[in-house]
Parts: C-alpha cells; sequence; structure tokens
C-alpha cells in the first residue's frame, strides 16, 4: 500500500477505442435545459457501479483529491471554482501557465484529504481520483454517501483511474482520459473547451497511429517504465489497466508488464530481467527545474548501469533510455497524448518526428 501512495503522490483518438463503459463510461449526458435549468443542465454523471449523480447546475465551489483532477480543471478554464486539493502538484509539475494559479490553491491534505477537512471545506463537489481506496487503510476512511450528501457535497470518479481495476481488460488507448475530461466539462459547464481538448488529443496520437500503421504488433519494441523515485530496493510495475499502459501501446511499444493484474504491482528485478526489455522509460517525477529534472535522469540511468542485475539489460547496453518523466505518462490528463508523441519518436525517430518547439 505505500508503493500505491507514493506512486499516486506522482499527481499524485482513433479507429479501434475501448468501449469498456465501466472505465471510460458514457456517463456525462447533457440533457438539454431543464425547468428553471442552466443550458446544458442537468448532466447526470455515474460512478465505477453505475449509481447515478444528477447536476441541476454547475458547481461553484469544488475540491480536488490530487493533480491530475486538479489540472484537468485548469485546461478546462474551470480552476477559479476549486477551494482546495489533496495530494497538492509538486513544484515545477503543473504546465507553466498554470503554474501560479496552483499554487494558490488551499492544501486540504498532503495526501489523501482528512474526512473532516473535507467535510468542512464548503465544497459543492468532490473530484475523486481513487473510488474505493477510501481513505488508504491507516489514514482513515472517507466520508459515507451519507455525510457527502449531508455536507451538499456531489463526489465524482475520474474514471480512467478511479475504475481501473474494475476493467475487464487493459488501457490500450486514451478514450478513458478522454472520456474523464468530456465528463468533467459537462459538469462544470465547459462541454465546448472539452470537445477542443479532446479533438487536439485525438489530433496529435491520430498522427502518431497513422505513422506506425506499418509497425505490425510483433515488430513493436518491449518497454519497460522504471519508477526511480518510487525505490530502486524493488521495482513497481506498470499493469495493462494503469493510463500509462495505454500512452505506452499507442506509442508503439509494448509494455512487458501489461499483463500483470490491476494498475501497479510491486515485481522482482528477476522479473524485469527474464522480460529484458528493448527501451526503458527512465520515469522519474518533476523536480522544479531542468537542471535537477536532468540530474535526477541522470541517477537513474547511473543506477540501471551499475546494478549488478540491470547492467547487462538489452536496452541498458545500447542506451536506449526514454527521458520523460512520471507525472505526463502516469496521471491521466490532457498531455497524455503529447507524452505519446514524444515516446514514439525517441523509439521510431525514423517514423515519427517530434512537435514541432514552441515559438
Amino acid at each position: 500500500m505505500a508503493a500505491v501512495v507514493v506512486l499516486f503522490a506522482t499527481a499524485c483518438g482513433g479507429d479501434s477505442k475501448d468501449t469498456d463503459t465501466a472505465a471510460s463510461g458514457p456517463t456525462a449526458s447533457a440533457t438539454g435545459p431543464g425547468k428553471g435549468g442552466a443550458a446544458g443542465f442537468p448532466v447526470k454523471v455515474t460512478d465505477c457501479a453505475g449509481a447515478e449523480t444528477t447536476f441541476t447546475e454547475a458547481p461553484k465551489k469544488v475540491v480536488t483529491s490530487n493533480a491530475s483532477s486538479l489540472e484537468m480543471l485548469f485546461w478546462l478554464g474551470a480552476g477559479d471554482r476549486v477551494v482546495g486539493t489533496g495530494f497538492p502538484p509538486g513544484k515545477g509539475t503543473m504546465p507553466a501557465q498554470f503554474a501560479a494559479q496552483a499554487d494558490k490553491v488551499r492544501v486540504l491534505g498532503d495526501m489523501v484529504i482528512p474526512k473532516e477537512q473535507l467535510l468542512g471545506s464548503g465544497a459543492d463537489l468532490y473530484i475523486d481520483t481513487f473510488a474505493d481506496m477510501g481513505g488508504m487503510g491507516a489514514m482513515g476512511s472517507g466520508p459515507s454517501a451519507k455525510e457527502f450528501a449531508a455536507a451538499g457535497i456531489k463526489h465524482i470518479y475520474l474514471k480512467s483511474t478511479a475504475c481501473a481495476t474494475k476493467r475487464p481488460g487493459p488501457q490500450q488507448d486514451l478514450s478513458a482520459v478522454e472520456a474523464d475530461i468530456k465528463e468533467l466539462g459537462a459538469v462544470t459547464g465547459t462541454s465546448a473547451r472539452a470537445d477542443e481538448l479532446v479533438a487536439g488529443m485525438e489530433q496529435t496520437v491520430g498522427t502518431v497511429r497513422t505513422a506506425l500503421a506499418g509497425v505490425p504488433q510483433d515488430r513493436r519494441p518491449s518497454y519497460f517504465f522504471f519508477d526511480f523515485d518510487a525505490g530502486t530496493k524493488q521495482p513497481i510495475a506498470i499493469c495493462g489497466k494503469q493510463v500509462a499502459n495505454a500512452v505506452i501501446t499507442q506509442a508503439g511499444a509494448r509494455n512487458v508488464f501489461a499483463d500483470c493484474a490491476g494498475d501497479f504491482k510491486p515485481v522482482a528485478w528477476e522479473d524485469v530481467v527474464a522480460e529484458n526489455p528493448d527501451w526503458i522509460q527512465l520515469g522519474v517525477r518533476n523536480k522544479g527545474s531542468a537542471e535537477a529534472n536532468a540530474k535526477a535522469f541522470d541517477d537513474a540511468e547511473r543506477f540501471l548501469r551499475t546494478f549488478d542485475a540491470t547492467k547487462g539489460l538489452n536496452a541498458v547496453r545500447d542506451g536506449r533510455f526514454v527521458r520523460i518523466g512520471s507525472e505526463s505518462t502516469t496521471i491521466a490528463g490532457v498531455r497524455n497524448a503529447e507524452t505519446v508523441r514524444r515516446i514514439a519518436s525517441t523509439i521510431h525517430p525514423d517514423l515519427v518526428r517530434p512537435a514541432p518547439a514552441a515559438g
């Protein structure tokens, strides 16, 4: 469980889309203005089990469980409604255009928000990334449905993460993430912006997919996401139901641990050696500056090059490392699409070009 906490603290389009409604859901449906309601409302959304929550108007005060939904609200232009968050974003982890705004968000919990803090926040909406994890054991149980209702707080989930372990199969594309963005757009009355964001994501990923169309699945390189910050004693695998599996798959690689159960799983170094990946992503977390990030990537690479169990791996021997941080890979959000392109342009440089430099 401690490893899972560390991993969550990092937020902590195409022809064949995942259609599993338990994960991506048709959940947000703007049914037009109701009697006395604002345009686009009422909106109904469901949780992982299908229970409905209805919004007759957009929320005015929102609390987010971590930086994933917080960043989505910034992209949607609804960040001014956020009155608090848990798992606050670390320095440098938010896109530059949102950094100042993120710094002003009240931190209700350095990790999971204590129940009393959440219920007393004055929020009318809580966006949950963790779902059934509740208060994550020893840190206390989360509010019950009755307690949320008594406090006047509606409780919804990011299904790409909260419902991931309930999926019948792996996440292989970004449809669940895109559905979350559209759902939050419907709930906050920013559907037009949500549609723009999703269209941009689909265009980016679609370009990569087209470029890689001629590469058979069995010829795509094997890939290991190395979460250096989660510790080196026992690696944490990215399993098929985690968002990063979709990112890796769409980038034209094969996650070596795609078949493990759930979203994250501790494995042994012997398991990594047995897979002998063609590429290894140095998934360090943003340290707040280019210099600090470069040092972290160097440290992660140095470990793999000097550790007896890994120094003979194909990827290590040939220097096939992908220097892309954890947040945009493992945390659901708009930036997942650009991460697809960045990975693809690294491992398939002859087929996929990097994004043009800004400016």
